[in-house]
């Protein structure tokens, strides 16, 4: 009985170590979930960070081709994005910031350090929206078009060129 006392906590353990083995040997550590590309753009309303009453997301993107991108103050990789986020901008991307789990102030302040590539800053304190849009953290950015629906999803900063193939994927841009 002694030994089965002994024995059953390391053949638990001895299972387990297997069954973590076979997940990590098949599961493919460069997928990104995206559960909601090809699916519409939740219906979320949040505060906008500039104050005033609370903005539909869909409304914000105002009905053609655009972005949503969530940053916050406290991410590292959402500043070496903006470079590039501003850079869209300014070939005439509409791009809807997500401040995400952030005091307002240090959004404001990381934008007027950095630059606002936003057309509309809203703000998601509690994180609820990064829940209903799947995100897995920030910096994270979805092309959504004209019609809400979201047909791409990058996770992590946006570099120049993947910048470059969201603006051709949105039709956005020079040519």
């Amino acid at each position: 009985m002694k030994r089965l006392v002994v024995l059953l906590p390391l053949l638990v353990l001895a299972a387990l170590a297997v069954l973590f083995a076979g997940y990590a040997l098949k599961h493919d550590p460069t997928v990104k979930p995206a559960a909601l590309v090809g699916k519409p753009t939740p219906d979320l309303t949040l505060p906008p960070l500039a104050g005033g009453d609370p903005v539909k997301l869909r409304a914000a993107l105002q009905g053609k081709p655009g972005f949503i991108n969530t940053f916050a103050s406290w991410c590292a990789p959402c500043v070496e994005e903006n470079p590039a986020l501003l850079a869209m901008q300014a070939q005439g991307a509409h791009i809807v910031g997500i401040a995400y789990k952030d005091e307002p102030r240090a959004s404001q302040s990381f934008l007027n350090r950095l630059g606002d590539p936003f057309a509309t800053v809203l703000t998601d304190r509690d994180g609820r929206a990064g829940i209903e849009l799947g995100i897995s953290g920030v910096p994270e950015t979805f092309l959504v078009n004209a019609k809400g629906v979201i047909v791409a999803k990058h996770v992590g900063p946006l570099t120049p060129d993947v910048a470059d193939k969201l603006m051709e994927q949105a039709e956005i841009g020079a040519r």
